[in-house]
């Protein structure tokens, strides 16, 4: 066991900016990460997703993006990105790790991993979501002969060719693989709510209270949802052009999955050979089940960045935080906080 005075799980966004600042404050620390390499999520989005349609990344503080080619795929720039920024800044990053649980060790947070157990003043959690993909359940579920996979396994939309596709899910990463996948084969759209398309420009405003209602559920306890859920969907050109196709004519959600397609409580059905769920992901935060911050809503009851029940445990990326720019915030927010916690209790006898 080695003492230390944080530790920070995750080497994504909300990672980084949280190491940068504990850096700079002079605190004792390592970054835990359990990919392969850098980038966080990044390494794993689709090769067709290019940098020049991802929608925003913020430069980590102190060093900018740079690149101008905005048709070299995300899963590339990001992930080179992010691997100069650890080198150049010097941060204390360690991977690939797998942390296991976060404990109450009494005067400090036990972190137990795969590289062995930190006893920490404090822990800076930068997990993110895409680990934990939410996958809904249905009726008839497990007889579809067909693939099922998710938008975490989605590579791009040649091995759909030919293919009968549904894609569930309201979001932008549907419209995304939608818009994709229809240029090669026959696709269905299916979500549980009618989409908004939106042709108003997104303000601060509108990005204020979006975050602001989120904030509001984390404090509640309850699960933190999506800031992106909130904005609608954005009619680009090639949206409004997929519109007037058809592509995008969506279908309200089916009651039940057979072995061949899917079918609707009014007795309407559909053949499929795939069926693709862009139905967003979840906090990863099972390893933090030791200390038992879930309240009965579901979600982790947070204030700011800090674990209400556990003040020194700090989210980042999680709730309002959960975007590159949010990411930024709230790591250099979480720094500062557990930078004066340290400090404090260093001084104590």
């Amino acid at each position: 066991m080695e003492d230390i005075d944080v530790v920070v799980i995750g080497a994504g966004q909300a990672g980084l900016t949280g190491s940068y600042h504990l850096q700079r404050a002079g605190i004792d620390h390592v970054v835990l990460d359990h990919g392969d390499g850098p980038g966080g999520a990044w390494r794993h989005r689709w090769p067709s997703l290019r940098l020049g349609s991802v929608h925003g990344i913020h430069d980590l503080p102190g060093s900018p993006l740079r690149e101008t080619d905005g048709a070299r795929p995300a899963a590339e720039v990001v992930p080179e990105y992010f691997g100069r920024y650890e080198y150049e800044q010097e941060l204390p990053v360690l991977r690939p790790v797998k942390v296991d649980a976060v404990r109450d060790g009494g005067e400090r947070l036990l972190v137990d991993s795969s590289a062995g157990t930190w006893a920490a003043r404090a822990v800076l959690n930068a997990t993110g979501t895409w680990e934990n993909p939410f996958w809904p359940h249905y009726p008839g579920q497990n007889s579809f002969a067909g693939r099922q996979l998710h938008t975490a396994d989605y590579r791009g939309p040649e091995e759909f060719r030919g293919r009968r596709v549904i894609v569930v899910g309201g979001g932008i990463s549907a419209v995304e693989h939608l818009l994709e996948i229809a240029d090669v084969t026959e696709t269905t759209w299916v979500t549980r709510r009618p989409p908004e398309f939106t042709d108003a420009e997104f303000t601060p405003v509108d990005g204020r209270a979006a975050v602001a209602e989120v904030e509001r559920r984390v404090r509640l306890g309850l699960p933190p949802g999506s800031v992106v859920s909130a904005t609608g969907l954005p009619n680009t050109p090639a949206v409004q052009a997929a519109r007037d196709r058809g592509v995008l004519n969506r279908l309200p959600m089916f009651e039940r999955i057979t072995a061949d397609g899917v079918e609707w409580a009014d007795g309407r059905s559909q053949r499929a050979d795939v069926i693709l769920w862009a139905t967003g992901f979840r906090p990863v935060i099972a390893h933090l089940a030791p200390l038992h911050l879930r309240g009965p809503g579901g979600g982790i009851r947070v204030a700011g960045t800090r674990a209400v029940a556990e003040p020194r445990l700090h989210l980042v990326g999680y709730g309002p935080s959960a975007s590159t720019i949010g990411a930024n915030r709230a790591g250099r927010a979480a720094a500062r906080e557990i930078t004066d916690l340290v400090r404090e209790r260093s001084r104590k006898p």
